[in-house]
């Protein structure tokens, strides 16, 4: 094992980013990438440096014959169970990502969608545009509304059940074989203008989708007419299409993130990641209860989609506080 690979596993055992390591040992994050990619060696004061972090000794950094670290990294990390990751299984798992990143994406687009035909097909009946009764509007609108959710569940549970065998990703700590580290960060690095693009236009949609609501008042003014709905529709179709991207960017993003053991997937955040498991699956359930409840109960289909980034920001939130009292207490 070479001195860049030894870096990387040392950084991995500790539960640090390429980030974290860097600022403990005062360079940059480009440095520490570079020494981890063999594209630059760091001199003795940092070799020093390293050891005295890692707990290991310089000969083990220094010298490739040397493929065991000292006691004192042995101590730390005895009882963390790690599962070596291969290349074939990493690009097994990024196929798998690629596939439910498009499929998990579809999904949410369809359960954003889904009160859209509600809304125009009793719009259009309400104003006589269609020759039905409330019943049959209402009827043939719910009807299209649990279709596409069904859809959306469908897809969500294909799409769990075809990552279930990667789950170990998410939540213990792994062992990358030499060049997966190396295959996952250049093409994380081929992915990013793509990942900032789709998370910029999906932002920017979700922040403009209150427009179409805005200019059928101007143009309608207060008075009841249909194409107030025809805004809403489109303000559903814009923040749809929108969360799509952010979803589909995110999950791709992710993906890297796991096998680079870095960002919301390093070590100290997946003891977190199988503590909050559990609550995240009942929170998020319930806020989708919430949103259909509003839309259905309160006839606020326009209105209830605020519902998701709010329930998204909070968990985020709650989540980053408890982490930081946990790590302040630890």
């Amino acid at each position: 094992m070479i001195l860049a690979d030894k870096i990387i596993d040392l950084r991995k055992k500790n539960g640090w980013s390429q980030a974290e390591l860097a600022e403990k040992l005062g360079v940059s994050r480009q440095s520490v990438s570079k020494w981890e990619g063999a594209q630059s060696v760091p001199d003795m004061g940092r070799v020093v440096q390293m050891s005295e972090l890692f707990g290991v000794s310089t000969d083990y950094l220094l010298k490739d014959a040397l493929e065991q670290p000292g006691p004192a990294a042995e101590s730390e990390l005895r009882d963390q169970p790690e599962r070596t990751v291969g290349m074939e299984e990493a690009n097994a798992f990024l196929r798998v990502k690629e596939t439910n990143a498009s499929h998990v994406a579809l999904g949410v687009l369809l359960c954003i969608l889904s009160p859209i035909c509600l809304i125009l097909t009793c719009g259009a009946q309400e104003f006589g545009l269609i020759p039905l009764s409330e019943a049959q509007a209402a009827g043939l609108g719910v009807m299209i509304l649990l279709l596409m959710v069904g859809g959306a569940v469908a897809l969500f549970v294909t799409s769990g059940l075809r990552s279930k065998p990667y789950d170990y990703l998410e939540l213990l700590p792994i062992d990358t074989l030499y060049g997966v580290d190396g295959m996952a960060r250049e093409r994380r690095e081929q992915f990013r203008p793509t990942y900032t693009r789709q998370l910029t236009v999906g932002i920017v949609l979700c922040v403009l989708s209150v427009i179409p609501v805005f200019l059928s008042l101007l143009i309608n003014g207060e008075k009841e007419c249909f194409a107030h709905l025809l805004a809403v529709a489109a303000l559903l179709a814009l923040v749809g299409i929108g969360v799509l991207l952010i979803v589909r960017a995110a999950i791709l993003w992710g993906a890297f993130q796991r096998l680079l053991e870095e960002g919301d997937y390093s070590r100290e955040s997946k003891s977190y990641s199988r503590n909050a498991a559990p609550f995240s699956g009942i929170y998020f359930g319930l806020v989708t209860a919430a949103f259909l409840a509003w839309g259905f109960i309160g006839d606020a289909w326009d209105r209830a989609w605020i519902i998701w980034p709010i329930a998204s920001v909070a968990f985020g939130a709650v989540y980053g506080i408890v982490r930081a009292l946990r790590r302040k207490d630890g």
